[in-house]
């Protein structure tokens, strides 16, 4: 059934185009464009759902979940380093990516479980925004651990300032200040024509994931299968979280879809940075040449199906 989500054979035919070089592309001016709308959409939605929550209610769950997820990149640090002999700024950096979070991602998972018919609790997106950090500074301590001088004030800002975080936050504060009567008005813009924005979206992805087999073919067999096996382990560790923390069926899928997926937006910016030394075509290779598209096509309806089964 996923198959034929639409969304996603938008990002099937970007990937075709992409494997048989077409000369098929979205200008950058109208790429960024479409990246800040989904952003900012993302925003507003758990703005709005966040009003209808009291504040002290999601406090405990947010910090669940936010001390479960840091321990992510430790895990495939541990991974790395051990079993693939990855050099340690190379394994601290490519741990940042999978503990850190895709907005794409969660907005497919969103997507499909509207199809599907099903709900999830509303204060999702604040998690969303939650679990970028800690997964950013924990990969640049083992990238970089032992070392002095590491430009941490430089990283910080480049992580809080990013767009990616502050227009997450800028829509979630907006949203919840405006409330579901105040932001009314804007629903045609930012709702009714999400899913539309997120095709046009998907297919420049499936052009980049395209591009980045190359990358992941020179790395070698192992990233590629840790960038299948990381996001099957995270996505577990989601499922058992969600469940013991009580949430719905949709919770839990958008959980794991969390914990699964890898950001290639705002953790390339800030290892560029801070891990100078590390190759990005590691990193940003394995997380959307691999795990992007896995999540995509296969993933979130096994996460679903998954939560499906654990949660009654």
């Amino acid at each position: 059934m996923q198959l034929f989500e639409p969304v996603i054979l938008f990002f099937l035919l970007g990937a075709f185009a992409g494997f048989v070089r077409s000369d098929l592309r979205i200008p950058g001016v109208l790429y960024e464009s479409l990246s800040i709308f989904l952003l900012l959409a993302i925003g507003l939605k758990g703005g709005v759902e966040l009003a209808r929550y009291p504040i002290a209610s999601i406090a405990l769950p947010s910090l669940v979940v936010v001390a479960v997820g840091a321990m992510i990149p430790l895990v495939a640090y541990l991974v790395l380093r051990r079993l693939g002999k990855f050099p340690q700024a190379d394994a601290g950096a490519i741990a940042g990516h999978y503990g850190s979070v895709s907005v794409v991602t969660f907005a497919v998972g969103a997507t499909y479980l509207a199809r599907m018919g099903q709900e999830a609790e509303g204060y999702m997106t604040v998690l969303l925004v939650l679990l970028e950090f800690p997964a950013l500074v924990i990969g640049v301590l083992l990238a970089r651990r032992g070392e002095l001088g590491t430009p941490w004030k430089q990283v910080l800002h480049e992580v809080f300032a990013g767009k990616s975080i502050l227009l997450l936050l800028g829509g979630l504060a907006i949203g919840w200040a405006a409330g579901p009567q105040g932001i009314a008005p804007l629903d045609l813009l930012f709702f009714d024509l999400f899913k539309g924005v997120l095709a046009f979206f998907l297919l420049e992805m499936g052009l980049v994931a395209a591009s980045r087999f190359g990358e992941l073919r020179r790395a070698g067999l192992f990233l590629v299968i840790f960038a299948v096996g990381m996001p099957l382990f995270s996505a577990a560790l989601g499922i058992a979280t969600g469940s013991i923390l009580g949430m719905s069926v949709g919770g839990v899928t958008l959980l794991a879809t969390l914990y699964a997926s890898a950001s290639y937006i705002a953790a390339p910016a800030a290892m560029r940075l801070a891990v100078p030394q590390a190759n990005p075509a590691l990193s940003i290779g394995a997380a959307l040449g691999i795990t992007f598209p896995f999540n995509l096509l296969v993933g979130i309806p096994l996460y679903h199906h998954l939560a499906q089964r654990v949660v009654h």
